[in-house]
């Protein structure tokens, strides 16, 4: 099988450190360049000593970016960078027929509109957003094998996302009312000094934020709407939880028909059973866990695994559906790289257990 050339523009950042990480140990990617403008000319042994023992630490050193001198050189370049920076480098590399993996928002939405909404500028590659494809392995992984262009989900969405979509597109679930709250460690808001962010600002506490309107909800709702075949508006409360990684998402559902008596609770029980099992029983990275188990952050947290659980309430009469992932992995690099697997065809599994 063939080697990929490799290159990761944002390195320095979670999301880019992550992606150093798999990739170095990637059996099919040969991870040539990293780029950081504030660590240029700094060591991988430098920057990350964690990853001092390995072979190229000391050898492959962070450059400036340079979206030209990349093109004639990788097959595959993550860009690990803020939202409208990202698409200044897409846009000439996949000019240049070069895969890119965005794990920014630039081209998640297909809507210019609905993305100056919701990042309060305009788009700054609207012509790319048609081509570009929404890299959510389970379910677009046909089309993530045709294209050049793919942007990984935010960590947000795929905790909401997969446990959702297959119950919508069974019909089992009522697409309004939906309400998600979901804890996230702090690691999700980047490395960079905030006061928000700072040790004694978030130990010892738990706060929610971006309410009522988080950016994530633009590619929540848009997939939704996809998968529901209407347009879908859900109540979305993220909050902060001091530890370093992890998301834990509950959702509360409503059922599409209504169950009042025990024998009908035990055949919707069947029928969301079923659902997900079609949906996952053969999916690498999507744990559907049974019995008495719920999810929990520490048994993700290093992964690209999903956990997903549910229960019914018979006393509000709604379904309760439950999800833990890691933020920075498949929320973010993890599926990034489960994404370039499929597209170069390895298994999908390479490099991510």
């Amino acid at each position: 099988m063939k080697t990929k050339k490799v290159a990761i523009v944002g390195a320095s950042g979670y999301s880019g450190e992550v992606l150093v990480q798999l990739l170095l140990n990637h059996p099919h990617a040969e991870l040539f360049a990293v780029t950081s403008r504030s660590n240029a000319g700094q060591t991988l042994a430098q920057v990350f000593p964690k990853f001092a023992s390995h072979p190229k630490s000391k050898t492959l050193r962070f450059v400036e970016p340079n979206a030209e001198l990349l093109a004639k050189q990788a097959d595959v370049v993550f860009l690990a960078l803020p939202h409208g920076v990202a698409a200044e480098f897409a846009v000439p590399l996949n000019a240049a027929g070069v895969i890119v993996i965005d794990l920014s928002a630039d081209f998640r939405l297909k809507s210019a509109e609905v993305y100056k909404e919701f990042y309060a500028h305009d788009h700054p590659a609207p012509e790319l957003l048609k081509k570009s494809v929404y890299g959510l392995p389970e379910f677009y992984r046909d089309e993530i094998k045709k294209s050049l262009l793919i942007a990984s989900p935010g960590c947000y969405p795929t905790s909401i996302l997969l446990p959702t979509i297959p119950l919508l597109k069974a019909g089992l679930i009522k697409p309004t009312g939906i309400i998600a709250d979901s804890l996230s460690g702090v690691s999700g808001a980047g490395r960079k000094a905030e006061t928000d962010y700072l040790f004694c600002e978030c130990n010892e506490s738990v706060r929610p934020y971006g309410v009522p309107k988080h950016r994530h909800l633009s590619e929540i709702e848009e997939q939704l709407s996809l998968a529901a075949k209407t347009k879908v508006t859900i109540q979305f409360t993220p909050h902060l939880i001091p530890v370093n990684r992890g998301i834990l998402t509950t959702l509360y559902l409503a059922p599409e028909k209504h169950f009042s008596t025990a024998e009908e609770m035990v055949a919707l029980g069947e029928k969301i059973s079923a659902c997900y099992a079609k949906a996952y029983a053969n999916e690498p990275f999507v744990r559907l866990l049974e019995g008495k188990s719920l999810p929990d952050t520490k048994n993700v947290v290093g992964t690209n695994v999903c956990e997903i659980a549910w229960r019914l309430d018979a006393r509000t009469a709604r379904l309760i559906v439950m999800s833990a992932e890691d933020n920075l992995v498949k929320g973010a690099s993890g599926q990034a790289v489960q994404s370039m697997n499929i597209l170069c065809g390895f298994p999908e599994t390479a490099g991510l257990v």
